[in-house]
């Protein structure tokens, strides 16, 4: 009966998710102002991941991002956009979890982001917590099909790097598998929120190239289980992760 109660939780949470989730386009700016880009971002095939809970209930499933930026000298300067589940740390309990009725915590969700970003809470975690949360401005659901990113650059930055990630939960493959245990390499999670690791995209833009397009790579994966910041340039043992996203596209003035 526990087991069911917990069951019909996870799926009361995730139909609030996808009832909520954004719209095609997001504003959003943690700066007051500066010259506008927009991050175009066209979904993959396997951008909607489907959960499997029981027998009967399959939930589709967005990716959990994160969009920031570094100065050329790896120097983290500024989160320009975080989906809210990472962003605010209410990430609700899944079946096995203890104590029922508080938030969880996701060290493997979005890790490489949070390590650059370096702010350390109370638990030890580099996620932000429910208690000290994200600004709303940077901040929303997570969109369930392609969107468009419009935000600020500060005037006076010239070059920089962007840097996207980007998970999906479940997304189990052979080598990440639903049945490993801590410590074990390649964990992730328990079966609700484990999966393949987060991957991670980046570019370099120069405002002043005359350049107005710039298309992000694949540059590596992240820690499976979210213990450090380290970033894999081997994604040999990724499936459909690399395909979560077909296309990341940076258009400026």
């Amino acid at each position: 009966m526990k087991r069911i109660i917990g069951l019909l939780g996870v799926f009361l949470m995730a139909a609030a998710m996808l009832c909520c989730a954004g719209d095609a386009e997001i504003i959003t700016s943690p700066f007051e102002e500066g010259r506008t880009i927009t991050i175009e971002v066209t979904a993959g095939e396997h951008f909607i991941h489907d959960m499997r809970i029981g027998r009967f209930l399959t939930i589709h499933n967005p990716p959990t991002t994160a969009f920031w930026i570094e100065d050329m000298d790896g120097n983290y300067i500024e989160t320009l956009y975080v989906t809210e589940k990472a962003g605010t740390g209410v990430w609700k309990k899944t079946p096995g979890e203890e104590p029922v009725g508080t938030d969880s915590r996701r060290p493997g969700s979005l890790p490489t982001w949070a390590h650059r970003r370096g702010v350390i809470y109370p638990d030890g975690l580099y996620l932000p917590t429910s208690d000290e949360p994200m600004p709303d401005a940077v901040t929303s659901a997570s969109p369930k099909a392609s969107y468009t990113l419009t935000t600020l650059i500060p005037e006076d930055l010239e070059r920089f790097v962007m840097f996207a990630e980007f998970n999906n939960s479940t997304d189990f493959n052979d080598y990440y598998r639903s049945d490993l245990s801590p410590g074990d390499p390649g964990y992730n999670g328990n079966e609700f929120t484990g999966g393949q690791p987060a991957v991670v995209y980046a570019v370099e833009v120069d405002m002043t190239s005359g350049e107005t397009v710039f298309e992000m790579e694949l540059i590596g994966c992240s820690s499976p289980d979210g213990s450090d910041g380290a970033l894999s340039d081997d994604t040999s043992r990724l499936t459909t992760a690399t395909d979560i996203v077909e296309r990341v596209t940076i258009f400026v003035e």
